[in-house]
């Protein structure tokens, strides 16, 4: 008799723990009933060789206002970067350098976007200031971070993107993703490299660059 009711407090106590830490879990993918309990950042995020969340977003192009949706791009390659606020230094540099590199990104079928979670309003004044020139893709708005929170890279706590970057190919498949630190901005060359590589379809081994001879087929 002892032996069953020690059973039956131990089942009891598992679930109660269970629920705990059930309850202390994110909602899942999106996130759309709540944000995670135990967690800084974003619950979602994308996968290595997974869909890329579809998304469309209004933003600004050539000085205009225009919705743009990952969709419209289907047959080019995408490269896609977060970034946490407009007037920001950081953030300056990433799409002046980018920006800079436009015509070696289309050389490479690629089209580059750049989100934040400001409004549209916020990145055209910031483009009209002068600090950023005009820049040659789309500044978009994920003002409600739904975009953001799909990809993996919205701090919770602060509402804004991280410095996340993703490389989608012609199929729309994740093909490359890095998240870090909102202190360092990316670098240029090495995702045009790691877009020249994946492009290769082939093996490419530490340090290869653009016209090297990858090792072959994987």
């Amino acid at each position: 008799m002892k032996t069953s009711v020690m059973c039956v407090t131990q089942l009891l106590l598992a679930a109660c723990l269970w629920a705990g830490t059930a309850s202390a879990m994110p909602d899942g993918p999106g996130c759309e009933n709540g944000k995670p309990a135990m967690h800084r950042h974003a619950c979602g995020g994308v996968e290595i060789g997974a869909p890329a969340p579809p998304f469309t977003l209004e933003g600004v192009a050539n000085l205009e206002f225009k919705n743009v949706s990952l969709s419209d791009f289907r047959g080019k390659w995408v490269v896609l970067f977060f970034y946490p606020g407009d007037f920001t230094l950081v953030c300056h540099s990433e799409i002046k350098g980018l920006g800079g590199a436009v015509a070696e990104f289309t050389q490479a079928n690629a089209q580059v976007l750049a989100v934040s979670a400001d409004s549209k309003f916020s990145h055209l004044a910031w483009i009209k200031s002068g600090a950023l020139d005009t820049p040659q893709f789309p500044l978009l708005s994920d003002f409600n971070k739904r975009t953001a929170r799909a990809y993996g890279v919205l701090d919770e706590n602060s509402g804004r993107a991280r410095r996340g970057l993703f490389i989608i190919d012609p199929n729309g498949v994740v093909q490359y993703q890095v998240v870090h630190s909102d202190k360092i901005g990316r670098s240029v060359e090495e995702t045009l490299r790691v877009l020249r590589a994946l492009q290769t379809e082939e093996l490419c081994p530490l340090n290869w660059k653009p016209g090297e001879k990858p090792l072959g087929k994987p």
